[in-house]
């Protein structure tokens, strides 16, 4: 069996020479350079290391990154507040709070004090409600990406069994509710799911989204099968033993280099998005 390579990192850079066009139009309509405000709050390497790379992909394409980095001891009302000067910043178009916070943060309060032009990571409530009833607002970054990436290869999942293996507010939940909208027939499975792999066995799409690394095993998964991996963990494993459906699928996003540039991708195309949207308000 042919595997397709669903293969993200090569999507995202034709995705970015399109972004950098359209950025360049905004500018010389506006005068100005879209931002994005990135938020980090604390010290943790690996959320460092993300934003960074979201404020090298805002350079390649021509927009701004406007970097803010608070100490660990950041309480919930001083990230509100914070928040609040971002919503009223004329530039900032897109918003992007670094998941996790530290633990003594209300996290979900300060996701949903984003406001809704700006929220272009998809995490506010509001947002996932709108995209949930079919209304308009910016998807959760990685599922949007994996859409995308779908899409670009050709793959219909219109009618396909698709299991969800995790349901974090960013991933896991928004992933099954965008593959419903599409027509798909969607069960969402976490660790604490009983008879697990039976219900992968039958998939026709495997999403990995719980965060272990090699949960889903590949003995699980049915010949023929799309194989999504969202995760990743130190010496390049993802949530899926890939090594054991490579040759047998249908379709597989490698990791690293698969799902990953999605997710930036999708944020920074968002955020030339909202930009866009603005003029448009403003014009009509």
């Amino acid at each position: 069996m042919r595997d397709i390579i669903l293969d993200g990192k090569r999507l995202a850079r034709e995705i970015e020479e399109e972004l950098a066009i359209r950025v360049k139009r905004l500018k010389e309509k506006t005068g100005e350079t879209p931002i994005l405000a990135t938020i980090l709050v604390g010290d943790d390497p690996a959320s460092a290391t993300y934003v960074r790379m979201k404020g090298n992909a805002c350079e390649r394409v021509g927009m701004e990154s406007l970097r803010i980095a608070l100490p660990y001891e950041t309480n919930t009302e001083e990230l509100l507040r914070k928040i609040d000067e971002l919503n009223a910043h004329p530039r900032v178009k897109g918003i992007l709070l670094q998941h996790p916070v530290p633990h003594h943060i209300d996290e979900r309060a300060c996701f949903d004090r984003i406001s809704l032009e700006k929220d272009v990571d998809g995490v506010t409530s509001l947002g996932f409600g709108k995209l949930a009833l079919g209304g308009k607002a910016f998807g959760a970054a990685t599922p949007t990406g994996i859409m995308r990436l779908l899409e670009h290869y050709g793959i219909d999942v219109s009618g396909k069994r698709a299991v969800v293996v995790g349901r974090s507010p960013i991933l896991g939940k928004p992933m099954a509710m965008m593959l419903l909208n599409a027509h798909a027939t969607v069960t969402i499975c976490h660790s604490r799911t009983k008879d697990l792999p039976d219900i992968i066995k039958e998939a026709d799409i495997v999403v990995g989204a719980v965060g272990k690394p090699e949960f889903i095993r590949g003995k699980w998964i049915k010949n023929g099968a799309i194989v999504i991996d969202a995760g990743y963990h130190p010496g390049g494993k993802g949530d899926i033993e890939l090594s054991a459906v490579i040759g047998r699928t249908l379709a597989y996003t490698p990791v690293p280099g698969g799902v990953g540039p999605m997710t930036i991708a999708t944020l920074i195309s968002q955020t030339v998005e909202a930009a866009e949207r603005e003029v448009e308000r403003k014009e009509s």
